[in-house]
């Protein structure tokens, strides 16, 4: 018998193609697939996936009945941060994820911004910034939030 996670926030978005974003995210960034609720058409209406070190995403396929929906979101306009467990964590999600066509961003190191491989913050984490298929922007990296303050 499972136990549902604690509380927690789950990011939601949409996709074009949900079963194809599902996998990527899967095979690139290390996701588990949690449970996928499709129609007889194979049109996912809802997706989970965990994010091993904890938490995860939820996200389903764009369809012409989302226009009633208060979190339509449209694809591609997602962007996420997720932590890793270490600093080679954070190098492995950026290469396997660049190997399965991931785009890598950032900008020349003429203007001061972070370059387009992994980097290390002036705060102490290890980050990485990629693009997934669909256009959604997605951080991974070794910062894991601020304690919060009473």
């Amino acid at each position: 018998m499972s136990t549902a996670p604690a509380p927690q926030v789950w990011p939601t978005l949409r996709a074009r193609d949900a079963r194809a974003l599902v996998d990527f995210y899967v095979a690139a960034f290390g996701f588990t697939e949690s449970v996928v609720y499709a129609d007889e058409q194979g049109v996912i209406h809802h997706a989970e996936l965990a994010w091993p070190p904890g938490g995860g995403i939820m996200l389903g396929q764009e369809r012409e009945d989302d226009s009633g929906r208060a979190w339509s979101l449209a694809p591609g306009t997602f962007g996420g941060y997720a932590v890793t467990r270490d600093a080679a964590h954070t190098d492995e999600v950026f290469a396997r994820a660049v190997a399965a066509g991931a785009k890598p961003i950032g900008a020349s190191a003429a203007t001061g911004d972070r370059p387009a491989e992994p980097y290390d913050t002036d705060y102490g984490s290890h980050d990485c910034t990629l693009l997934d298929p669909e256009g959604n922007h997605w951080q991974f990296g070794t910062y894991p939030g601020h304690a919060p303050t009473s």
